[in-house]
């Protein structure tokens, strides 16, 4: 996997901290992480009342897994960046996983002006890109070697039928870019996130097997199911 360059890493943590500050105000008692969790809560009500998802709803049923980032963001002019925390967890039957932290991020070059954020929804489909992600070793678009769809939120024509890829997103976005593309993005396990959130040093593999566990993430995960349930019938 390529390293991004010191500039672009300098653009991507400018945006992860620019994301941050418009974050929705917590008690002070509230770690970072828990915060993102209700954020992603927040994330899944808004796929659930989209009628771009409607179509695509029973492919929850089959996905591997699911990362939700509820704030990506991209700025910049002539350079751009992009970047945001977020959460995945593994289907485990009509149940899904603890949450373990990731971060998404990446650098480009293009005559671009504005700000974007989005929040999406990855759902893993492939035993492949859910292995890849767990190892932390995973670069989106051109020679990143995993397939992927994109639901943009009012995309009412979309079917499940013509949705294929190892990762199917779900997307909305606002801001004066005309689109959003994670070409290039990299995503990586938030280590220190997920050793304070669980109270002790574990593995993504821990985490998602719920070796560990926070009862904080349990809203998450009863909301992933409902929707899951819906699906279902």
């Amino acid at each position: 996997m390529k390293t991004m360059s010191k500039f672009g890493a300098a653009m991507v943590a400018a945006v992860l901290m620019a994301s941050a500050s418009g974050a929705v105000a917590a008690p002070s008692r509230a770690p970072d992480q828990q915060i993102l969790i209700d954020q992603a809560e927040r994330t899944v009500d808004h796929m659930r009342s989209d009628p771009a998802f409607g179509p695509a709803r029973d492919m929850l049923n089959k996905a591997r897994a699911v990362m939700i980032i509820p704030s990506l963001v991209k700025g910049g002019f002539i350079f751009g960046a992009e970047g945001g925390n977020g959460v995945l967890l593994e289907r485990r039957g009509a149940t899904w996983s603890s949450p373990a932290f990731y971060t998404m991020g990446s650098a480009s070059f293009g005559f671009q002006a504005g700000l974007e954020k989005a929040e999406i929804i990855m759902m893993i489909m492939s035993e492949r890109a859910l292995r890849a992600i767990e190892d932390g070793d995973v670069k989106l678009g051109a020679g990143g070697g995993l397939t992927v769809a994109t639901l943009s939120a009012g995309a009412e024509a979309a079917t499940a039928g013509n949705l294929t890829g190892d990762l199917v997103l779900w997307t909305s976005a606002t801001g004066l870019y005309g689109g959003l593309t994670l070409n290039g993005s990299i995503i990586q396990p938030r280590q220190e996130w997920n050793d304070r959130y669980y109270g002790r040093p574990t593995s993504v593999q821990e985490i998602l097997t719920d070796k560990n566990r926070n009862a904080d993430a349990n809203v998450l995960r009863a909301k992933l199911s409902e929707v899951q349930k819906v699906a279902a019938r």
